[in-house]
């Protein structure tokens, strides 16, 4: 099992991302994975820097630790061609730590460009031919594509890895589940659904799999249901809605009937290492073996001494 943290791209500055990156490499995390997001979920978090120069900085700041988006929508704000380069990019200034985590998108971000959010299905469609495109680019050599939704124009990437990145697909369920075998390298997900793995491996799918443990810790319990809620009550909204709202301010109204309660239900809570560890367990269950911990707390650097003091060994011996 591999261990990660998440580099809360709405609720830090671009400086405070690297050195939290370089703090967790320290602490002996295995990987960091950042969002790629043009907003904050909410007013109150604040940021939402660049991500791929920040990716940079860290690979330059770092030795050990991989890197991975969390993920990146190839098809909408981006066009493949642009992210098959930065990915590549990348790929070479951490000398191959890097992973390229991709979804289908958010309204969030991707609505910023002024052009029309395609349906579920839409989404999916330009997911797949974003993913062909990456890869003919990667493959080397100048390429054309002409695809229902997108299209490539005699373009080549220069700067490649001896290796390619790994792609590794958002998936919530048997569609895109599929499609992360056949197009993908690894999978990724946010709930310990066993059912998404299964469908990954019977379609083919060999290749690691991520998902998103979301936790909160503090000195105590009531510091760190507190700081969740302030950050992080728009997960409880449910995918549905996290997917089709424009802004920040739909999500403050979309979320405000969150409560602690509900956030001591979604969120492992305070500064016991066995109730995280607990809330670990039912990813590992599930057949997830990079397990990625996100924090909602109020003390980033708290956190990582508490990984590395008590936490790390206890979660690397759940696969033992």
């Amino acid at each position: 099992m591999r261990i990660g943290y998440k580099l809360a791209t709405e609720a830090f500055g671009p400086a405070e991302l690297i050195a939290q990156a370089v703090r967790a490499e320290q602490a002996g995390f295995d990987f960091v994975e950042m969002s790629d997001h043009f907003h904050p979920w909410l007013d109150s978090q604040g940021h939402s820097p660049f991500t791929w120069s920040v990716l940079g900085a860290i690979a330059a700041r770092t030795e050990r630790i991989g890197l991975a988006t969390g993920v990146t929508c190839p098809s909408l704000r981006y066009h493949p061609a642009i992210v098959a380069q930065a990915a590549a990019t990348v790929a070479l200034l951490s000398d191959g730590r890097f992973t390229l985590g991709v979804g289908a998108g958010e309204r969030l971000n991707e609505h910023v460009t002024g052009e029309p959010f395609p349906s579920v299905h839409g989404r999916h469609e330009r997911l797949r031919e974003a993913l062909e495109i990456i890869r003919l680019l990667w493959s080397g050599g100048y390429h054309t594509y002409q695809g229902k939704h997108l299209q490539l124009d005699d373009a080549r990437v220069f700067d490649l890895p001896p290796t390619p990145p790994v792609i590794a697909v958002a998936a919530s369920g048997s569609e895109s589940a599929r499609l992360a075998a056949e197009l993908g390298d690894g999978l990724f997900a946010t709930e310990p659904k066993g059912s998404i793995v299964e469908h990954y491996r019977r379609a083919g799918g060999a290749g690691p799999r991520y998902a998103e443990v979301p936790m909160a810790w503090a000195v105590d319990e009531e510091q760190a249901i507190k700081a969740a809620w302030e950050s992080s009550r728009w997960a409880l909204t449910g995918w549905k809605v996290m997917s089709e709202l424009p802004n920040p301010v739909n999500f403050e109204a979309a979320s405000a009937m969150v409560d602690a309660d509900d956030i001591a239900a979604h969120f492992s809570v305070g500064p016991d290492p066995a109730v995280h560890l607990e809330a670990v367990k039912p990813y590992v269950n599930a057949g997830f073996d990079h397990i990625v911990l996100q924090n909602a707390g109020p003390d980033p650097d708290g956190f990582l001494d508490f990984f590395e003091r008590e936490l790390a060994d206890r979660l690397r011996g759940l696969d033992r």
